[in-house]
């Protein structure tokens, strides 16, 4: 398949947010991805169920949610009923994950599980039959605009192999630092889907942007 482009919106004009969910809807982007973090699994706090049901009443592309919060077995059912069609939770925060990717899939969800950097992907090989992506971070989860590890390159081929091997259909997805600078390389490492924010919103033209990481040759 072609390589799917996911846009974040946590770089997104807040004070336009309007405008540039309508802007990914025009683009050639094909999800909108939305980070969920609650100050307490991330140093961090970003948009709740409110402005979730505001995004998704104007989006016409899919909305690819990713959890870092803690307890996310307990908001799972509101998550689908805001909008979400990918529900991503990290693989360090799902106490029992196997059951929490079982409830995201019975509830008509798409199911992924994020790694941190930290951890090895070769810990995800008795989750990859009951999920549908995996999102390798590729900076420590918390905050936009931070620098991309590069030893990512290698966990990703890793993880690559270790999918293909086994035959299983689960898409590898990407966020953090990816720019058109490293995003060739990530998809030539297996990469089936780029998550970019900073990159497409601050850009002068972020359509356009959109437009150049979707036509990477690789």
């Amino acid at each position: 398949m072609s390589h799917l482009i996911s846009p974040s919106l946590l770089a997104a004009d807040f004070g336009n947010l309007q405008r540039d969910i309508e802007m990914v809807n025009r683009s050639v982007a094909d999800w909108i991805h939305l980070d969920i973090m609650d100050g307490i699994f991330v140093p961090n706090i970003s948009f709740g169920f409110p402005v979730i049901h505001y995004i998704n009443k104007h989006a016409t592309k899919p909305l690819d949610v990713h959890l870092m919060i803690s307890k996310p077995d307990d908001y799972l059912s509101r998550f689908r009923d805001a909008g979400a069609d990918i529900l991503t939770v990290h693989f360090e925060g799902a106490i029992h994950l196997q059951r929490t990717v079982t409830e995201i899939r019975k509830l008509g969800m798409k199911a992924g599980v994020a790694v941190n950097p930290h951890t090895p992907v070769s810990a995800l090989k008795d989750i990859l039959p009951f999920i549908d992506m995996v999102l390798v971070m590729t900076v420590n989860p918390g905050y936009g605009g931070q620098d991309f590890i590069t030893t990512s390159f290698d966990r990703v081929a890793e993880l690559r192999k270790l999918i293909d091997e086994k035959g299983y259909k689960v898409y590898i997805q990407v966020d953090g630092g990816v720019d058109l600078n490293n995003a060739a390389r990530l998809l030539s490492a297996g990469v089936d889907i780029l998550v970019a924010g900073t990159t497409v919103f601050y850009s002068d033209d972020p359509a356009a942007t959109i437009e150049k990481l979707k036509g990477l040759k690789y």
